[in-house]
């Protein structure tokens, strides 16, 4: 098995609330478009969709998402796609981003890793790390 390799740095997020189906309750998931920018180790836009929940109890809420990332990694191009799982229990969070399995193209296939998430002083942070076939 290849080595983890780790990758750091910032991205811009974007988020864009869809409107709720006809007869669909307020209460049912939130529908969200996602937009990203990575800058640093990851040079990639990624556009994604969120479904999220945030209950009655100040501090719990959960979302769901799919997000396909493109461009260059470690000097490789391509795409892959994240998953993420989020959740809030009453103000602890936990966060799981992960890349689906064989979703890598171009010099990206057979990409494995998880990220992490960070949101600090108005900015969000990622540090991914990966495998890469080969190496």
């Amino acid at each position: 098995m290849a080595p983890a390799r780790v990758a750091r740095g910032l991205f811009d997020l974007g988020l864009t609330a869809q409107p709720l189906e006809p007869n669909e309750a307020p209460a049912q998931p939130a529908r969200t478009l996602i937009h990203k920018q990575f800058r640093g180790d990851l040079e990639a836009s990624g556009m994604g969709q969120m479904l999220s929940f945030r209950s009655a109890t100040p501090g719990s809420a959960g979302y769901v998402a799919m997000e396909r990332v493109e461009g260059r990694l470690a000097g490789r191009s391509g795409s892959f796609v994240l998953m993420h799982l989020g959740e809030m229990t009453r103000g602890a969070p936990q966060l799981s981003v992960r890349v689906v399995p064989d979703s890598g193209t171009g010099e990206l296939a057979g990409l494995s890793g998880d990220m992490s998430i960070e949101a600090r002083n108005g900015q969000h942070l990622y540090v991914f790390t990966y495998r890469l076939p080969g190496e």
